[in-house]
């Protein structure tokens, strides 16, 4: 009446995919954990450690690579999606930082939506590192920060998101934006800039 080959198969194949999604979910937490480590030492000005540190997340993310080769379900997996978002944004603050330039979606070698997730988080280290230069007199610092975020709002009002996970944190950006035109502003009222 049934093929029992078949149901043995499909029962190896939910397996096979079971045991590479645990292996996933391990591997994100690698990256995301290799990723917050990066923002710190960026936050604390150690550029040379954040760079050995990205040497390592860079080889967790081919891991991460190689795992979502197996199905094409394992891409759409939460854990993955958020891994690589962070890798986004603590790459993106590293070089806004060391370089004053953010690298392509096409440079980091991730998927478009995985990139605007990243580079909206991104807005919110931006605000943290303005308010610590603000902290240490580099006015003209804070300046150039509030001018990339603003440039960054500039360019996300141009898509239209229907994704509510990406509307949200698009909104996010515009806060973000607030909390650095009312810093420069305050500094300004003051006679700092």
């Amino acid at each position: 009446m049934i093929n029992k080959n078949d149901f043995k198969n499909m029962q190896q194949e939910l397996a096979d995919y079971d045991s590479q999604r645990e292996l996933l979910i391990k591997k994100s937490r690698d990256v995301l954990k290799l990723s917050k480590q990066v923002i710190y030492a960026v936050h604390r000005g150690e550029l040379k450690e954040a760079l050995v540190l990205i040497e390592k997340i860079e080889k967790e993310k081919l891991e991460l690579e190689k795992i979502t080769k197996h199905s094409t379900r394992l891409f759409s997996e939460g854990s993955l999606k958020i891994a690589v978002q962070e890798y986004v944004e603590a790459l993106l603050y590293y070089h806004a930082v060391k370089d004053k330039k953010l690298p392509t979606h096409i440079q980091l070698k991730v998927k478009s939506n995985h990139y605007l997730l990243g580079l909206c988080d991104l807005t919110g280290e931006i605000v943290r590192k303005a308010v610590y230069l603000a902290g240490k007199d580099k006015f003209d610092e804070v300046v150039k920060f509030k001018d990339l975020v603003d440039i960054i709002y500039g360019e996300l009002l141009k898509f239209d998101f229907r994704e509510p996970e990406l509307r949200r944190k698009f909104d996010s950006v515009k806060y973000d934006l607030k909390k650095l035109e009312d810093l420069v502003l305050d500094l300004k009222l003051k006679g700092k800039l």
